[in-house]
């Protein structure tokens, strides 16, 4: 006789229907899409993962290298911007007082009506006459006549004798650097029926340079015209 174990004893034994077997009354795992969904999804965010890898890396971008950085030197100030300029509307190139010692000179640049170009002059106090005459001044112009050489004013005695080799000086006197020729402001000269200042001492030059009127108006220097 069989013995059946403590938990079957009382259990009810199914009844058997005939055409039906045992296994078809057992419950069967049912169907879940949401795991089918994750599945999925799951499996699509890895083929892009791998996809995003396998994907060639763009080339680095060159490093533009900065643009050297240029010193730029300044611009060499114009001397002539400070100087004085004699034009149509304004003949005024110094004052009475400021020009008071004899010897005295002054740079200015006159604007010749004729070229419309500035002129570089001096004007020097001559050691005769008063102030307030305009006897008492010679202004010129520093371009040689029949030339392209500047002319200068040498106050420097011991200058005069070494570089133009003229030992007759007594007091300042102006020179032509390019043909050595030494003028005198205190001497005339009548180049082509005309008085004019600054006979030639030494050299070879043609005439005296080219001499400009000046006026006195209330202790006003006036550059007025230039031959």
């Amino acid at each position: 006789m069989l013995q059946h174990p403590p938990s079957e004893r009382f259990k009810t034994d199914m009844p058997e229907i005939p055409g039906v077997s045992a296994q078809a009354g057992r419950p069967q795992p049912g169907f879940k899409p949401v795991r089918l969904i994750g599945f999925v999804a799951g499996l699509v965010f890895c083929l892009l993962c791998v996809r995003w890898l396998m994907l060639p890396k763009g080339a680095e971008a060159p490093r533009v290298a900065a643009p050297a950085q240029i010193d730029v030197p300044a611009p060499v100030p114009d001397a002539s911007a400070a100087l004085p300029h004699a034009t149509e509307l304004q003949l005024g190139i110094a004052s009475v007082d400021e020009m008071a010692a004899p010897w005295t000179a002054k740079e200015f640049l006159y604007r010749n009506r004729l070229s419309g170009e500035n002129v570089p002059a001096v004007l020097i106090r001559l050691p005769t006459g008063s102030p307030s005459q305009r006897a008492s001044y010679w202004a010129f112009s520093l371009t040689a006549p029949f030339g392209n050489c500047r002319l200068e004013y040498v106050t420097d005695l011991e200058r005069l004798r070494t570089d133009y080799g003229f030992g007759a000086a007594k007091h300042p006197m102006v020179g032509n650097p390019c043909s050595l020729t030494v003028y005198d402001p205190l001497k005339m000269n009548i180049p082509g029926g005309a008085w004019v200042r600054g006979a030639i001492a030494q050299g070879s030059d043609l005439r005296p340079p080219l001499g400009i009127e000046v006026e006195i108006r209330d202790k006003e220097i006036l550059a007025d015209r230039m031959e």
